[in-house]
Protein backbone atom coordinates (compact mmCIF):
# COMPACT_ATOMS: atom_id res chain seq x y z
CA UNK A 1 0.00 0.00 0.00
CA UNK A 2 2.56 2.37 -0.87
CA UNK A 3 0.64 4.74 -3.42
CA UNK A 4 -1.68 6.56 -1.22
CA UNK A 5 -3.84 6.63 -4.14
CA UNK A 6 -4.09 3.16 -5.02
CA UNK A 7 -6.72 0.89 -4.73
CA UNK A 8 -6.15 -0.77 -1.60
CA UNK A 9 -5.98 2.63 0.18
CA UNK A 10 -8.85 4.52 -1.21
CA UNK A 11 -11.15 1.35 -0.14
CA UNK A 12 -9.33 1.47 3.43
CA UNK A 13 -10.17 5.26 3.41
CA UNK A 14 -14.20 4.60 1.95
CA UNK A 15 -14.43 2.51 5.48
CA UNK A 16 -12.72 4.26 7.81
CA UNK A 17 -13.06 8.10 6.60
CA UNK A 18 -16.62 7.90 4.69
CA UNK A 19 -18.39 5.43 6.33
CA UNK A 20 -17.29 5.20 9.95
CA UNK A 21 -15.96 8.69 10.61
CA UNK A 22 -18.32 11.32 8.20
CA UNK A 23 -21.14 9.21 8.00
CA UNK A 24 -21.28 7.34 11.09
CA UNK A 25 -22.97 4.42 9.77
CA UNK A 26 -24.58 1.27 12.01
CA UNK A 27 -22.30 -1.80 12.46
CA UNK A 28 -24.72 -3.43 9.92
CA UNK A 29 -24.14 -1.20 6.80
CA UNK A 30 -20.76 -1.27 7.87
CA UNK A 31 -20.70 -5.22 7.55
CA UNK A 32 -23.19 -5.62 4.99
CA UNK A 33 -20.71 -3.30 2.52
CA UNK A 34 -17.53 -5.49 3.84
CA UNK A 35 -19.09 -9.07 2.86
CA UNK A 36 -19.81 -7.44 -0.64
CA UNK A 37 -16.37 -6.10 -0.96
CA UNK A 38 -14.99 -9.22 0.08
CA UNK A 39 -17.14 -11.26 -2.39
CA UNK A 40 -16.08 -9.30 -5.15
CA UNK A 41 -12.43 -9.08 -4.21
CA UNK A 42 -12.53 -12.85 -4.11
CA UNK A 43 -13.89 -12.91 -7.40
CA UNK A 44 -11.44 -10.29 -9.37
CA UNK A 45 -8.61 -12.13 -7.91
CA UNK A 46 -9.37 -15.39 -9.38
CA UNK A 47 -10.28 -13.75 -12.65
CA UNK A 48 -7.24 -11.44 -12.88
CA UNK A 49 -5.31 -13.70 -10.97
CA UNK A 50 -3.69 -10.38 -8.77
CA UNK A 51 -4.16 -10.50 -5.08
CA UNK A 52 -6.16 -7.66 -3.65
CA UNK A 53 -3.47 -5.55 -2.78
CA UNK A 54 -2.00 -5.34 -5.95
CA UNK A 55 -5.00 -4.31 -7.92
CA UNK A 56 -5.78 -1.00 -9.49
CA UNK A 57 -9.28 0.96 -9.81
CA UNK A 58 -8.83 0.68 -13.22
CA UNK A 59 -8.83 -3.18 -12.85
CA UNK A 60 -12.19 -3.27 -11.60
CA UNK A 61 -14.12 -1.76 -15.09
CA UNK A 62 -18.16 -2.24 -15.90
CA UNK A 63 -17.82 -6.18 -17.47
CA UNK A 64 -15.62 -7.87 -14.72
CA UNK A 65 -18.45 -5.83 -11.92
CA UNK A 66 -21.61 -6.97 -14.20
CA UNK A 67 -19.76 -10.51 -14.36
CA UNK A 68 -19.43 -10.41 -10.36
CA UNK A 69 -23.09 -10.04 -10.20
CA UNK A 70 -24.24 -12.74 -12.55
CA UNK A 71 -21.99 -15.00 -10.60
CA UNK A 72 -23.73 -14.36 -7.05
CA UNK A 73 -26.78 -15.11 -8.86
CA UNK A 74 -25.81 -18.70 -10.80
CA UNK A 75 -23.37 -20.05 -8.25
CA UNK A 76 -24.05 -18.68 -4.90
CA UNK A 77 -27.67 -18.67 -5.74
CA UNK A 78 -28.78 -14.96 -4.30
CA UNK A 79 -31.78 -13.50 -5.56
CA UNK A 80 -32.17 -10.26 -7.45
CA UNK A 81 -32.83 -8.45 -4.04
CA UNK A 82 -29.36 -9.43 -2.92
CA UNK A 83 -27.77 -8.94 -6.19
CA UNK A 84 -29.24 -5.41 -5.84
CA UNK A 85 -28.03 -4.71 -2.38
CA UNK A 86 -24.39 -6.02 -3.29
CA UNK A 87 -24.76 -3.02 -6.44
CA UNK A 88 -25.38 -0.43 -3.94
CA UNK A 89 -22.71 -1.45 -1.81
CA UNK A 90 -20.29 -1.19 -4.61
CA UNK A 91 -22.19 2.14 -5.83
CA UNK A 92 -21.56 4.09 -2.40
CA UNK A 93 -18.05 3.21 -3.06
CA UNK A 94 -17.54 4.25 -6.03
CA UNK A 95 -19.32 7.50 -5.53
CA UNK A 96 -16.83 8.25 -3.10
CA UNK A 97 -14.51 7.28 -5.02
CA UNK A 98 -15.50 9.52 -7.76
CA UNK A 99 -14.13 12.31 -5.38
CA UNK A 100 -11.09 11.28 -4.12
CA UNK A 101 -10.22 10.08 -8.28
CA UNK A 102 -11.56 12.23 -10.54
CA UNK A 103 -9.22 11.31 -12.95
CA UNK A 104 -10.88 8.13 -13.82
CA UNK A 105 -14.37 9.73 -13.25
CA UNK A 106 -15.44 8.05 -16.88
CA UNK A 107 -15.15 4.48 -15.54
CA UNK A 108 -16.76 5.43 -12.50
CA UNK A 109 -19.79 6.95 -14.22
CA UNK A 110 -20.02 3.93 -16.50
CA UNK A 111 -20.52 1.72 -13.17
CA UNK A 112 -22.41 4.13 -11.36
CA UNK A 113 -24.83 3.85 -14.51
CA UNK A 114 -25.25 0.07 -13.85
CA UNK A 115 -28.93 -0.88 -13.73
CA UNK A 116 -30.34 -2.69 -10.88
CA UNK A 117 -31.69 -5.42 -12.03
CA UNK A 118 -36.14 -5.59 -12.33
CA UNK A 119 -37.69 -8.59 -10.53
CA UNK A 120 -41.57 -9.21 -9.15
CA UNK A 121 -42.94 -7.86 -6.32
CA UNK A 122 -44.50 -10.62 -4.94
CA UNK A 123 -47.22 -9.79 -1.90
CA UNK A 124 -45.80 -10.13 1.27
CA UNK A 125 -46.21 -12.95 3.47
CA UNK A 126 -47.98 -12.94 7.00
CA UNK A 127 -48.96 -14.95 9.84
CA UNK A 128 -53.23 -15.04 10.23
CA UNK A 129 -54.51 -14.45 13.93
CA UNK A 130 -55.15 -18.67 14.59
CA UNK A 131 -51.39 -19.33 12.80
CA UNK A 132 -49.77 -16.74 15.24
CA UNK A 133 -51.46 -18.83 18.50
CA UNK A 134 -50.46 -21.69 17.25
CA UNK A 135 -46.81 -20.58 16.87
CA UNK A 136 -46.85 -18.76 20.45
CA UNK A 137 -48.16 -22.03 21.74
CA UNK A 138 -44.99 -24.20 20.29
CA UNK A 139 -41.95 -23.33 22.33
CA UNK A 140 -41.44 -26.30 25.23
CA UNK A 141 -41.97 -24.11 28.11
CA UNK A 142 -40.36 -26.54 30.51
CA UNK A 143 -36.73 -25.83 29.18
CA UNK A 144 -34.98 -22.38 29.32
CA UNK A 145 -34.83 -22.13 25.62
CA UNK A 146 -38.08 -22.74 25.23
CA UNK A 147 -39.11 -19.74 27.60
CA UNK A 148 -37.04 -17.90 25.87
CA UNK A 149 -38.58 -18.52 22.31
CA UNK A 150 -41.61 -17.99 23.43
CA UNK A 151 -40.76 -14.17 24.80
CA UNK A 152 -39.04 -13.29 21.68
CA UNK A 153 -41.72 -14.74 19.61
CA UNK A 154 -44.34 -12.33 21.71
CA UNK A 155 -42.19 -9.66 21.55
CA UNK A 156 -41.35 -9.59 18.18
CA UNK A 157 -45.22 -10.71 17.22
CA UNK A 158 -46.79 -7.49 18.98
CA UNK A 159 -44.21 -4.87 18.40
CA UNK A 160 -43.05 -5.68 14.82
CA UNK A 161 -39.05 -5.08 15.60
CA UNK A 162 -37.14 -5.93 13.05
CA UNK A 163 -34.37 -8.96 13.22
CA UNK A 164 -31.38 -6.92 14.09
CA UNK A 165 -33.57 -4.92 16.61
CA UNK A 166 -35.13 -7.60 18.76
CA UNK A 167 -31.52 -9.15 19.14
CA UNK A 168 -29.80 -5.77 20.24
CA UNK A 169 -32.30 -5.18 22.79
CA UNK A 170 -30.79 -5.09 26.48
CA UNK A 171 -32.75 -5.45 29.65
CA UNK A 172 -32.06 -1.72 30.52
CA UNK A 173 -34.20 -1.23 27.07
CA UNK A 174 -37.13 -2.98 28.40
CA UNK A 175 -39.87 -0.87 30.95
CA UNK A 176 -42.57 -3.16 32.55
CA UNK A 177 -43.93 -0.62 34.93
CA UNK A 178 -46.75 1.50 34.17
CA UNK A 179 -47.01 2.46 30.59
CA UNK A 180 -45.37 -0.60 29.22
CA UNK A 181 -42.71 0.10 26.64
CA UNK A 182 -39.34 -1.13 24.77
CA UNK A 183 -36.91 1.44 23.15
CA UNK A 184 -34.52 0.11 20.48
CA UNK A 185 -32.29 1.94 17.75
CA UNK A 186 -33.55 1.67 14.34
CA UNK A 187 -32.63 2.21 11.11
CA UNK A 188 -31.07 5.25 10.62
CA UNK A 189 -29.85 5.75 13.80
CA UNK A 190 -33.83 6.43 15.05
CA UNK A 191 -34.63 5.52 18.31
CA UNK A 192 -38.23 4.88 18.92
CA UNK A 193 -40.55 3.35 21.60
CA UNK A 194 -43.09 0.53 21.24
CA UNK A 195 -45.72 0.29 23.64
CA UNK A 196 -46.05 -3.44 25.09
CA UNK A 197 -49.55 -5.43 25.59
CA UNK A 198 -50.13 -6.58 29.12
CA UNK A 199 -49.81 -10.58 27.34
CA UNK A 200 -45.97 -9.16 26.31
CA UNK A 201 -45.78 -7.44 29.92
CA UNK A 202 -46.42 -10.41 31.99
CA UNK A 203 -44.53 -12.88 29.98
CA UNK A 204 -41.44 -10.98 30.13
CA UNK A 205 -41.85 -10.39 33.78
CA UNK A 206 -41.84 -13.96 34.17
CA UNK A 207 -38.44 -14.26 31.68
CA UNK A 208 -36.48 -11.97 33.73
CA UNK A 209 -36.33 -14.19 36.50
CA UNK A 210 -34.63 -16.46 34.78
CA UNK A 211 -30.81 -17.16 35.48
CA UNK A 212 -28.59 -14.70 33.55
CA UNK A 213 -26.77 -16.69 30.95
CA UNK A 214 -23.07 -15.02 30.51
CA UNK A 215 -22.06 -11.64 31.40
CA UNK A 216 -23.75 -9.11 29.52
CA UNK A 217 -27.36 -8.09 29.68
CA UNK A 218 -28.89 -8.87 26.63
CA UNK A 219 -32.27 -9.51 26.94
CA UNK A 220 -33.15 -12.74 24.64
CA UNK A 221 -29.35 -14.01 24.96
CA UNK A 222 -28.29 -17.15 22.83
CA UNK A 223 -27.34 -20.62 25.02
CA UNK A 224 -23.76 -19.36 25.66
CA UNK A 225 -25.32 -15.86 26.84
CA UNK A 226 -23.97 -14.04 23.68
CA UNK A 227 -26.32 -12.10 21.11
CA UNK A 228 -28.05 -14.11 19.03
CA UNK A 229 -27.05 -14.13 15.69
CA UNK A 230 -29.47 -13.75 12.53
CA UNK A 231 -29.05 -17.90 11.13
CA UNK A 232 -29.49 -18.71 14.99
CA UNK A 233 -32.95 -16.58 15.37
CA UNK A 234 -34.18 -18.58 11.92
CA UNK A 235 -33.40 -21.27 13.46
CA UNK A 236 -35.34 -20.41 16.49
CA UNK A 237 -38.69 -19.41 14.29
CA UNK A 238 -38.28 -22.51 12.06
CA UNK A 239 -38.07 -25.10 15.19
CA UNK A 240 -41.20 -23.56 16.75
CA UNK A 241 -43.00 -23.15 13.20
CA UNK A 242 -42.60 -26.61 12.18
CA UNK A 243 -44.15 -27.93 16.09
CA UNK A 244 -47.00 -25.45 15.12
CA UNK A 245 -47.56 -27.24 11.79
CA UNK A 246 -48.89 -30.06 13.70
CA UNK A 247 -51.62 -28.01 15.00
CA UNK A 248 -52.13 -25.56 12.19
CA UNK A 249 -51.44 -26.95 9.05
CA UNK A 250 -52.06 -23.80 7.34
CA UNK A 251 -48.65 -22.80 8.36
CA UNK A 252 -46.80 -26.06 6.20
CA UNK A 253 -47.80 -23.45 3.22
CA UNK A 254 -45.96 -20.59 4.22
CA UNK A 255 -42.51 -19.54 4.43
CA UNK A 256 -42.38 -18.12 7.90
CA UNK A 257 -38.45 -16.01 8.72
CA UNK A 258 -37.74 -13.18 11.64
CA UNK A 259 -39.10 -10.88 9.23
CA UNK A 260 -42.72 -12.28 8.36
CA UNK A 261 -43.19 -11.64 12.64
CA UNK A 262 -43.01 -7.94 11.51
CA UNK A 263 -45.49 -8.24 8.66
CA UNK A 264 -47.72 -10.19 11.08
CA UNK A 265 -47.58 -7.09 13.02
CA UNK A 266 -48.14 -4.97 10.95
CA UNK A 267 -51.30 -6.74 9.51
CA UNK A 268 -52.66 -6.77 12.89
CA UNK A 269 -52.65 -3.47 13.72
CA UNK A 270 -53.80 -2.51 10.15
CA UNK A 271 -56.66 -5.22 10.45
CA UNK A 272 -57.60 -3.33 13.79
CA UNK A 273 -58.56 -0.30 12.07
CA UNK A 274 -55.08 1.66 13.03
CA UNK A 275 -54.27 4.39 10.42
CA UNK A 276 -51.55 3.91 8.33
CA UNK A 277 -49.78 6.73 9.45
CA UNK A 278 -49.57 5.54 13.04
CA UNK A 279 -48.51 2.21 11.83
CA UNK A 280 -45.15 3.59 9.78
CA UNK A 281 -44.87 4.94 13.62
CA UNK A 282 -45.22 2.04 15.35
CA UNK A 283 -42.67 0.05 12.50
CA UNK A 284 -40.21 2.68 12.39
CA UNK A 285 -40.85 3.48 8.23
CA UNK A 286 -38.73 6.03 6.58
CA UNK A 287 -42.12 7.21 4.85
CA UNK A 288 -46.02 6.11 5.08
CA UNK A 289 -46.15 5.26 1.34
CA UNK A 290 -43.98 1.98 2.64
CA UNK A 291 -47.05 0.79 4.62
CA UNK A 292 -48.95 0.36 1.27
CA UNK A 293 -47.48 -3.01 0.98
CA UNK A 294 -49.65 -3.92 4.04
CA UNK A 295 -52.86 -2.58 2.00
CA UNK A 296 -51.96 -4.30 -1.14
CA UNK A 297 -51.85 -7.72 0.74
CA UNK A 298 -54.82 -7.62 2.92
CA UNK A 299 -57.86 -9.91 1.50
CA UNK A 300 -60.18 -9.06 3.56
CA UNK A 301 -59.69 -5.35 3.02
CA UNK A 302 -60.06 -5.28 0.02
CA UNK A 303 -63.61 -7.60 0.32
CA UNK A 304 -64.90 -4.78 2.66
CA UNK A 305 -64.51 -2.43 -0.25
CA UNK A 306 -66.07 -4.92 -2.23
CA UNK A 307 -69.02 -4.74 0.04
CA UNK A 308 -69.69 -1.06 -0.71
CA UNK A 309 -69.63 -0.85 -4.25
CA UNK A 310 -72.67 0.06 -6.60
CA UNK A 311 -73.68 -3.77 -7.54
CA UNK A 312 -73.64 -4.01 -11.93
CA UNK A 313 -76.91 -5.52 -12.37
CA UNK A 314 -79.69 -4.10 -11.19
CA UNK A 315 -81.87 -5.23 -8.56
CA UNK A 316 -79.04 -7.42 -7.34
CA UNK A 317 -76.98 -6.78 -4.33
CA UNK A 318 -73.07 -6.33 -4.81
CA UNK A 319 -71.02 -9.21 -2.74
CA UNK A 320 -68.31 -11.88 -3.31
CA UNK A 321 -69.24 -14.54 -6.51
CA UNK A 322 -70.38 -17.72 -4.85
CA UNK A 323 -70.74 -21.00 -6.86
CA UNK A 324 -73.65 -22.67 -7.63
CA UNK A 325 -74.94 -26.02 -5.48
CA UNK A 326 -72.90 -28.92 -5.96
CA UNK A 327 -75.59 -30.37 -7.47
CA UNK A 328 -77.18 -28.13 -9.51
CA UNK A 329 -73.62 -27.21 -10.80
CA UNK A 330 -73.66 -31.01 -11.95
CA UNK A 331 -76.76 -30.60 -13.69
CA UNK A 332 -75.60 -27.70 -15.25
CA UNK A 333 -72.70 -29.25 -16.61
CA UNK A 334 -74.43 -32.22 -18.12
Amino acid sequence: MKNENGFPSLLERFFTQRLIAQRLVSSHTIASYRDTVRLLLQFVEKRLHKPPSALALTDLDPSLIGAFLDELEKDRGNGARSRNLRLTAIRSFYRYAAYEEPAQSGLIQRILAMPAKRYEKKLIGFLARPEIEAVLAAPDLRTWAGRRDHAFLLVALQTGLRLSEMTSLRIPDVSLGTGAHVRCMGKGRKERCTPLAKQSVDSLKLWLREPRRGTGDLLFPSARGTRLSADGVQLLVAKNVATAEQQCPSLKNKRVTPHVLRHSAAMELLQAGVDRSVIALWLGHESIETTQIYLDADLALKEKALAKTTPMAKGKAAGRYQPDDKLLAFLKSL
